[in-house]
Formats: C-alpha cells, structure tokens, sequence
C-alpha cells in the first residue's frame, strides 16, 4: 500500500528530529545519555507543535529549545558550572513582556547574564507591535519565538521574573522571585507599548545592577 503524503512528512520530520538528538547527544556526552537527549528533542517538538501556526520550520526551532533546555538542565543537576547569574522571565503568552525583558537584560547584560523567557501558555507567534517596539531600540526579535514553560528552565535559575501569569508560574526553594506588575501589550496602541517597554527597560538595568554587584569583577 503507498504511503501517504503525512506519512512521509511524519518519517522526514523523525528523520530531522533524530539527527538533531545524535548532535546534541554528541554535546552532552557524558552528562546525558542519548536516550535522555532523543526524548527531550521530541518532547520539544511536541510542545512547539501544539501552539505553532507554521510548521515549516518546526524542526530547528525544536532543536535550539531542546538544546536549551539540556543546558539548563545541567546546570540545575551541577553537570555545567555557569559564571553568571541565571535569569528567567515568566508571563503567560511569551509573546510580550518576557520577549521585552529577555531582550532588554540580553542586551543591557552583554554575557554577563544567561537570560531565558517562557510563557505558562505559549502563544503562537510574538506579537508584532513588541516586536516592532524593541526594533526601534535596535532589538531584533526575529529568531525568537514563544516556549512553553518547563520545569528543567525554573530549576536552573537563580532568579525569576513573573509577569502576570499567576498561580501557573511555579515557586520553587532557592530561588529569588519577583513579580512585576506590567500591563499586557497585547491589544495596546503603540505609545502604550512604548511605555511598556520603557517601564521593563527600567526594571530590567535595575535588576542587572543589583546582579552584577554580586559577581564581583563583572560589569554592564
């Protein structure tokens, strides 16, 4: 019986997804097994897939989420030291105000921090407006994209910032946690998105000199 046209797209996608999983598994030799990289390439495939509006490109997006969040991962269990803080931002789309603050202490930061996002229900694409806001700052929000929140990126971080995601973001011991109370932007006018991300921007440099006044011989 000939296979459909699904079907072959199915094969080709595990095809990609498991060359994906052998590079990864070659990085994280000695730290993960590969049966525990192939799962977690998958996974994320799987989580992406649920919100994503295209799929064309699914397949890397998938391998630099899982790659990720094996870094993550090592870190939380002590397999990778990290010399800088670890920061996560929280809200529920990661389409707004997580985008805006990653983006922001990535950029303020310039290494000095590992800045992840995440969204508690991810949307499927980062909104435009955001996107066109931090442009004017000279931010390029074109390789980003929504991630769903997973325990292994919490785990790992030193601190974590929520933004309105309320009950669904997790608490976990050992973390310092902040809440920023942020309106959406979704929906927003552009001057009211401005003024968002001024506000973030704000907080953000905030946060890094507090940070960066705890590692001593690291500046902005």
């Amino acid at each position: 019986m000939p296979t459909s046209a699904e079907e072959l797209a199915l094969l080709d996608t595990d095809m990609v997804l498991g060359r994906a999983a052998e590079r990864l598994a070659d990085k994280y030799t000695g730290i993960f097994s590969p049966e525990t990289v192939d799962r977690v390439v998958h996974e994320s495939y799987v989580a992406l897939y649920r919100t994503a509006r295209v799929h064309r490109h699914l397949s890397a997006l998938a391998e630099h989420f899982a790659s990720d969040r094996l870094a993550a991962l090592a870190h939380a269990k002590g397999a990778i030291a990290s010399p800088v803080p670890q920061v996560l931002f929280l809200c529920v789309a990661n389409a707004g105000r997580s985008q805006m603050a990653a983006a922001l202490l990535a950029h303020h930061a310039a290494g000095a921090v590992t800045v992840r996002s995440a969204g508690s229900h991810p949307a499927a694409d980062i909104e435009t407006p955001v996107a066109a806001a931090l442009a004017e700052l000279g931010l390029d929000l074109h390789q980003a994209y929504p991630k769903p929140l997973t325990d292994d990126v919490v785990r790992a971080a030193d601190v974590v910032v929520t933004m309105g995601c309320g009950d669904a973001c997790p608490v976990l011991p050992g973390k310092r946690y902040y809440d920023w109370a942020i309106d959406d932007p979704a929906g927003q006018s552009p001057a009211a998105i401005r003024r968002i991300r001024d506000d973030i921007d704000t907080r953000v440099q905030t946060l890094l000199a507090e940070l960066v006044d705890q590692k001593p011989g690291v500046t902005a």
